[in-house]
Order: C-alpha cells, then sequence, then structure tokens
C-alpha cells in the first residue's frame, strides 16, 4: 500500500517539476506566416507613378541569439505595368510643331540698276507687264528697275499716265464693282479701310491720271511677280516707298 502511495506520488511530483524547468527552455523563433507579411511587403515595394514594377525579393536576416524570427517573405511576382501619361500634359510638353515657313519672293524681283535702251526719257516710268517689272528711267542709258505684281487675267491694262497724286499709308475705299464681285465668291470687303500696315495698299500709293489704278505697296509681299491684281501695280513697301522719294506728280507711267 505505501509503494502504490509513493509511486502515486511521484508521477504527481514529476511532471510538476519537469513543466517548472521547461518554463526557462529556449523558446523556438516566432514565425509570421507568409499570408500576413505580403500585403506589408507590398506596400513597401510599390513603384513611382508612371514606373514599371519591377520582380524584387525582401529577405530579413536574424542576429545570432534573437528570440523571434521573421520567416523569409515570398517572392512577389508582378506583371510589369506601365501607367499611360496624361495625355494634357503630354500635349502641353510637347514642343510646338514648326511654322510654315511664309512664301518668298524670287529674288530676280529685288531692285536692282540695269541698262536701258528704250526711247523713253529719264524720269519716266515704263511698267512690262509681261515680265513683271517696272523701270524708272535715268541718265546714262539707265534704268533702276523693280519687280512688281500687276492684273490678273482679264484686269492687265496698258496705256499712258500720270501721277496726279501721291500718299502716304493710303486709306483704301474698295470700288463697288470689286465689292459685288468679292461678295459672289464669299469674301465681303470693307466700305473703307484706313491706311496701316494690314492695308492692301501698302505703305504709298501713286495715283494714276482719273483712273482706280495705282502704283501701290502690299501687305502680301510673295505676290511679286505674279499677275494677281484687279488692275493696279503693286510693289513691295520698301520698293514703292524708294520709288516714291524719286518721283513727283506729274511723272509719266507708261504700261505695255
Amino acid at each position: 500500500m505505501k509503494s502504490l502511495l509513493l509511486c502515486a506520488a511521484l508521477a504527481v511530483f514529476l511532471p510538476a517539476s519537469a513543466m517548472a524547468q521547461d518554463r526557462y527552455a529556449e523558446r523556438p523563433p516566432l514565425v509570421v506566416s507568409p499570408d500576413l507579411s505580403a500585403p506589408w511587403v507590398m506596400q513597401l515595394q510599390r513603384a513611382p507613378h508612371g514606373a514599371p514594377i519591377r520582380e524584387q525579393t525582401v529577405r530579413r536576416q536574424v542576429a545570432p541569439g534573437a528570440r523571434m524570427a521573421v520567416a523569409p517573405a515570398p517572392i512577389i511576382r508582378q506583371r510589369s505595368v506601365v501607367i499611360a501619361p496624361d495625355p494634357v500634359h503630354t500635349a502641353a510638353m510637347a514642343p510646338a510643331a514648326p511654322r510654315s515657313a511664309a512664301p518668298q519672293m524670287d529674288p530676280i524681283f529685288l531692285p536692282q540698276e540695269v541698262a536701258y535702251t528704250g526711247r523713253e526719257k529719264p524720269g519716266t516710268i515704263v511698267i512690262d507687264t509681261n515680265a513683271k517689272f517696272l523701270y524708272l528711267v535715268q541718265e546714262g542709258g539707265t534704268a533702276r528697275r523693280y519687280g512688281v505684281g500687276v492684273g490678273k487675267e482679264g484686269f492687265s491694262w496698258r496705256g499712258s499716265e500720270t501721277i496726279t497724286r501721291k500718299a502716304e499709308w493710303p486709306g483704301w475705299t474698295p470700288p463697288a464693282q470689286m465689292i459685288a464681285r468679292e461678295r459672289a465668291k464669299g469674301k465681303i470687303l470693307p466700305a473703307h479701310m484706313p491706311g496701316g500696315p494690314e492695308n492692301p495698299l501698302g505703305a504709298r500709293a501713286l495715283y494714276l491720271g482719273s483712273t482706280l489704278y495705282r502704283i501701290h505697296g502690299t501687305n502680301a509681299p510673295w505676290t511679286i511677280g505674279q499677275a494677281v491684281s484687279s488692275g493696279c501695280i503693286r510693289m513691295r513697301n520698301e520698293d514703292v516707298t524708294d520709288l516714291y522719294e524719286r518721283v513727283k506728280v506729274g511723272t509719266r507711267v507708261v504700261v505695255s
């Protein structure tokens, strides 16, 4: 009977003693499940706006003797994604499209001194509508030649007139026939347009006799050398200004 009681006492004492000693035993490392750590790792790996997300591996080292360690995070594989740029921002940052070059006048129509063998006396203006040149006859068998624009088909004319008036930066009053003609083509002309850089008569005007024709400047210098006008003789503003200073009212003008 005593033996049975002793065995029972030992059975009770020994587990309690073992549990007491186990309290001070070394604990195994604590492992955090990848299911819990993965979202935090993904947040740390988030790429900047517009950059592709690259494959990364995140590993945390455990110092010797540490009581707690985190299991290595799984490799996060993400498909490369590039965010398309904002079209409005892209358009604003894009370089401006190059402007198309303005039409250029043929250099042959620039002013120059040339030989003159015609019969008109010095001081006369001679206009060759076929060649698109205006000559101011000078002494010594020479002439100052300028390029001009002349009347288009159906509006050209020939004859002799004199300069009856000169004007600087003239205003423009389109004739009634021109207003009606342009209206039929869908273009509305003003009843009057004051002088200025945008005025079709340009910087200077030399009025020919009692006609509606003039030798004048232009706001479209690239048309010099062409048959484009309604009968007037047009010049570059620089050239008509030069001619204006060289001639006076009463000068004879021959158009051929």
